[in-house]
């Protein structure tokens, strides 16, 4: 599967798509089989022989979780850390920075609820500053309006590589030139990136990526991941520790662990980290280079076909784009359109204004449809979800 992908059975790898047309990738992938019988094997054998002597017998797998890790990010294995969620995984970075009140951070107009709400949160506590870069001419994040924003009170840069509404990839490299031009520490949300792209950590330049694994990965829900460069490891203190974080010296003193595994909780989904390594692993074996061609061939198909019609509009941006296509149709409300394509088997989602006011207010879109599309999707399907999409 190396050089060309064997479409045929990458879908028997998912039988569900002989019953319905998934573009809801973005969302959460379908789970191929090697995936879910290494999750489901897992909670059979803590079924079978108990919680504590399963783990210790999947101890080499989830060892393996950070070596995969590792070479899906091209980063080193203690530089990743297991979190429950993409959400939690950036939460712990972010909080985990030391910030005081007047300093600034830096993002762009496509950013994330979850992570604007945390920077609303720090300015009503900390008094801390918040600086967005406009878009350029394209929709991306412009590169050189960061400069103009940097200021000596500038500490952070963070940042969405793909947002959840659309199917922009902002240029993370370029910013990340630009971060350690000026010292300043780079937070990624690779949350809808990784598992579709390309995502070379040592390329980008970020010092924190945090992701999840059910969504282009094709993992279990209830997994993420966060990567801590050991460059900036000491400079960061986590938001909370526990005895999995931190060894307990003595009475009145601690340590952290060494590395990444700090920012981790002792308990957690331990099916979980079984079913995501397997999942990394499965992308790996398909290569991710062509995993990120298929995606995007076939989301310039849906684009192009979805552009042909005359009361439907595509509000994706950006000079580079991925698997992700949201649209509006004239007449028929982003819910409408969803809830007529689930009777049909197939499932797409929508975004609204509320996950996305910096861009979607502007722009004035109370929502949008999204499709998102995966390798295992076909041309055919592309061709059916299109007429499906126009039959009203």
């Amino acid at each position: 599967m190396k050089s060309n992908l064997d479409i045929a059975r990458l879908r028997k790898d998912t039988p569900s798509c002989e019953n319905l047309i998934h573009f809801n990738n973005a969302g959460a992938s379908l789970m191929p089989e090697p995936v879910y019988k290494a999750l489901t094997d897992h909670l059979a054998l803590e079924r079978d022989i108990g919680g504590y002597e399963a783990e210790a017998q999947a101890k080499p797998i989830l060892d393996q979780f950070y070596n995969v890790f590792a070479k899906l990010l091209n980063v080193n294995a203690d530089e990743i850390a297991y979190v429950e969620n993409a959400t939690r995984a950036w939460d712990m970075a972010f909080y985990s920075i030391p910030l005081k009140e007047g300093d600034r951070i830096i993002t762009h107009e496509s950013e994330y609820v979850s992570n604007y709400l945390a920077f609303l949160q720090l300015e009503n506590r900390l008094g801390i500053k918040i600086d967005v870069a406009p878009s350029d001419a394209t929709g991306q994040i412009d590169v050189d309006s960061i400069e103009k924003l940097v200021t000596t009170r500038t500490k952070v840069i963070a940042i969405t590589h793909v947002p959840t509404q659309g199917g922009l990839v902002n240029p993370a490299v370029e910013v990340g030139k630009i971060a350690k031009a000026h010292g300043l520490i780079y937070l990624l949300d690779a949350c809808q990136s990784v598992g579709q792209i390309d995502v070379n950590v040592a390329e980008i330049g970020c010092d924190l990526l945090s992701g999840t694994g059910r969504k282009f990965l094709r993992g279990p829900r209830g997994t993420g991941f966060l990567y801590v460069s050991r460059n900036i490891l000491d400079q960061l203190e986590p938001p909370f520790i526990d005895l999995h974080a931190a060894n307990w010296t003595d009475k009145d003193h601690y340590q952290f662990v060494p590395g990444a595994r700090r920012f981790e909780n002792w308990e957690s989904y331990v099916a979980g980290r079984v079913g995501l390594a397997a999942a990394v692993q499965y992308a790996l074996d398909i290569g991710v280079q062509n995993i990120e061609a298929r995606v995007t061939k076939l989301a310039e198909a849906l684009r192009l076909r979805l552009q042909g019609g005359d009361s439907i509009l595509v509000h994706d941006q950006g000079l580079k784009k991925c698997g992700i296509v949201t649209f509006t149709k004239s007449g028929e409300q982003p819910s409408e359109i969803a809830m007529r394509l689930k009777n049909k088997g197939i499932n797409i989602s929508v975004t609204q204004r509320e996950s996305a006011q910096l861009d979607f207010g502007p722009r004035d879109l109370p929502a949008a449809a999204r499709a998102s599309v995966h390798y295992y999707n076909t041309e055919d399907e592309v061709n059916r979800f299109c007429e499906a999409v126009e039959a009203r």
